[in-house]
């Protein structure tokens, strides 16, 4: 696991190559403010070895922060983050690790028949109940993610995962009610809590798609003080001495920016409304910004207007800037499935970000 000797010790070796504030604290130490991100890709052996030197580079040029989820790329992305770990030459106390559990995954490729599979691979063996699932794919279920857990810890080569985040809880709205999945997450936090206590896992969080950027009369919507208030109640049935619940994930870039401009989330001491990473400011939350580049889209161009305001030498480094120059956020998380990404990846941090003020007038 991250330790603070560790992930400082990393700190101390590249942070006079990367501008102010590159490194911020998280957990136990600190954490570079660009993250390694890697869903984009196809599930084959070529992408896997473009990943692995991907993920090499990066770790042994300042980015000690890498983000999956089990149902990446068919369980391939998080076994090439455990071969990548191992191989760099930085230790396994210098890198935090988040990976997520809520998809049912494929192994290796996808199968012919998804349902068959999901059917005779999870159902029938008593992983997950029928009933837990959302649209035949997705569930939260305490022992779904147990298992799920495990099944990551084997495919990273790992003790422990800094970071487990419960992936796209929304899903479940889809088939019950509001209510309903709130009761789901305080199940699944309390049986995270337990594997905190275990050692297995250093924080928890949720990672969502939708669930609180939008309105509160949409459809995917989950409040995120009620998500926190049942990770409190969790983490005292569980007989911790504080919450595990540490980071939320969302999307934000110049054109995903609602997680700022949405304000569906009450305060947690006022009587007014604000955005998710406000009220993730507020509550000691940690943001991690998923989709910094569009899943690519960036990286040609962005708006002119807040293109002026950012500092970097391209379209990529810039939007990856305004990503994690926003109040709250702790690092952006960028897919980095080719060995030819990263040096570009890396030279954003060598730019400083916008300050508060500067980044608020973007939105004038």
């Amino acid at each position: 696991m991250a330790t603070t000797s560790g992930t400082w010790g990393y700190r101390d070796q590249f942070g006079d190559a990367f501008a102010r504030t590159f490194f911020r604290r998280f957990g136990p130490g600190v954490v570079s403010s660009i993250g390694v991100g890697t869903y984009l890709g196809d599930p084959t052996d070529d992408a896997d070895a473009r990943y692995r030197e991907a993920l090499t580079t990066a770790l042994e040029s300042g980015l000690n922060l890498v983000d999956t989820a089990i149902n990446y790329r068919c369980q391939r992305s998080e076994r090439v983050v455990g071969d990548a770990v191992r191989a760099a030459d930085v230790s396994r106390e210098e890198v935090v690790v988040a990976t997520k559990g809520g998809f049912v995954p494929f192994d290796g490729s996808r199968p012919e028949n998804p349902g068959a599979y999901v059917r005779d691979e999870f159902v029938r063996t008593g992983v997950v109940e029928r009933e837990d699932l959302a649209r035949g794919s997705h569930a939260i279920s305490p022992a779904f993610l147990a298992e799920s857990l495990d099944r990551s810890l084997s495919n990273l080569g790992l003790d422990s995962v800094d970071c487990y985040y419960v992936h796209n809880p929304e899903t479940q709205l889809a088939v019950r009610s509001r209510e309903a999945v709130y009761d789901q997450l305080e199940a699944a936090f309390e049986t995270l809590e337990e594997r905190r206590l275990a050692g297995d896992v250093g924080v928890y969080g949720v990672a969502t798609w939708e669930a609180f950027r939008v309105p509160r009369d949409h459809d995917r919507y989950l409040s995120l003080p009620e998500v926190h208030a049942r990770a409190e109640r969790a983490a005292e049935s569980a007989g911790a001495d504080d919450c595990g619940l540490a980071a939320i994930q969302l999307p934000f870039n110049v054109s995903m920016a609602d997680a700022f401009g949405v304000e569906a989330h009450r305060h947690p001491t006022e009587d007014r409304d604000v955005s998710a990473l406000w009220y993730a400011q507020e509550a000691g939350l940690d943001v991690f910004a998923s989709a910094s580049l569009a899943q690519g889209d960036l990286a040609a161009s962005i708006p002119e207007t807040v293109d002026a305001q950012l500092s970097g030498e391209t379209p990529a480094q810039r939007a990856i800037n305004f990503a994690r120059s926003a109040p709250g956020v702790t690092a952006a998380l960028v897919g980095t499935g080719s060995p030819d990404h990263v040096a570009e990846n890396v030279a954003a941090g060598t730019f400083e970000p916008l300050g508060a003020r500067a980044f608020d007038a973007v939105f004038e």
